[in-house]
């Protein structure tokens, strides 16, 4: 009777470890799928620059005003005008910046600003008569060092262009040579005056990708100049102040941004392959 009941057991064991096994085998194995490798990619667009710019360049004079036939001071001495025009001239500059990201980037520039010629002339009291009227010829000329700190905003990159808008702020110093007046066939100079005077600009361009790190800058600036001393007391006339100088550029130059970045213009250079965990699905 015992053994009957150990082959019972045992039978049952036997065919309960075979009904599992039967189970287990109609369950599917499973499957291990890969997702596709995930790329980092280096921002193109931030990094330390240096620039060079050349320009063409015309001054727009604001209206002058000095002292004439008294004391050489503006708070006593009688005032005249003086108007002129101021000739086109080149210039050129350097700059360091920073490309903050692919919308902004910011940089601080030097540039001097070449020798332009003034012509002008002023109305006065004639030397023969003072009851009467005379007007006299001047001739000077002035060149300057523009500093400014530079903001800009970019707009976007379309085949390889970026248009751009863009305002600096910072200071320049004028020097304005010796000028010449001449009146009733009679001629005085007055030792020109120079200083530094605060300066704002405002600008506007494109620039186009050349290669992963080197730009081609095409655009226009607006700078205004401040007023400030012009000439130097002589012959009873003087001192002198200039009302400003509005400064109008056609500049062109290179960017060129230190480091990597990008593997052709406007796309981002991979630089490592990001780690990604196995998907199981049945």
């Amino acid at each position: 009777m015992r053994d009957f009941v150990k082959t019972l057991l045992l039978g049952a064991a036997l065919a309960g470890l075979g009904a599992t096994q039967g189970w287990a085998a109609d369950l599917a194995e499973p499957v291990v799928e890969q997702a596709p490798a995930q790329v980092a990619y280096a921002e193109p667009y931030s990094g330390w620059y240096i620039r060079g710019d050349v320009d063409y360049h015309w001054s727009k004079f604001k209206e002058g005003e000095y002292v004439r036939y008294g004391d050489p001071t503006f708070e006593d001495g009688r005032r005249g005008t003086i108007d002129g025009d101021l000739d086109e001239a080149w210039s050129g500059g350097v700059g360091l910046g920073y490309q903050i990201n692919r919308h902004l980037r910011t940089d601080l520039t030097v540039d001097y600003l070449g020798k332009a010629d003034f012509r002008g002339d002023t109305v006065g009291e004639c030397l023969s008569d003072p009851l009467l009227t005379c007007t006299s010829t001047d001739r000077s000329s002035y060149s300057a060092w523009l500093l400014l700190a530079n903001v800009y905003a970019e707009l976007g990159t379309y085949h390889g262009f970026t248009p751009y808008i863009g305002a600096g702020i910072g200071g320049a110093h004028v020097k304005w040579d010796k000028l010449t007046n001449t009146i009733e066939d009679e001629s005085f100079e007055h030792d020109g005056e120079k200083g530094w005077r605060f300066a704002y600009a405002l600008m506007a361009g494109t620039s186009y990708c050349l290669t992963k790190n080197l730009d081609l800058d095409i655009g226009y600036r607006y700078a205004h100049v401040e007023g400030g001393d012009m000439f130097g007391y002589a012959s009873g006339v003087g001192p002198g102040e200039d009302g400003g100088i509005n400064v109008h550029e056609v500049r062109g130059g290179l960017r060129y941004k230190f480091g990597g970045g990008r593997s052709e213009c406007g796309a981002p250079e991979p630089v490592a392959y990001e780690p990604v965990e196995p998907v199981y699905t049945k």
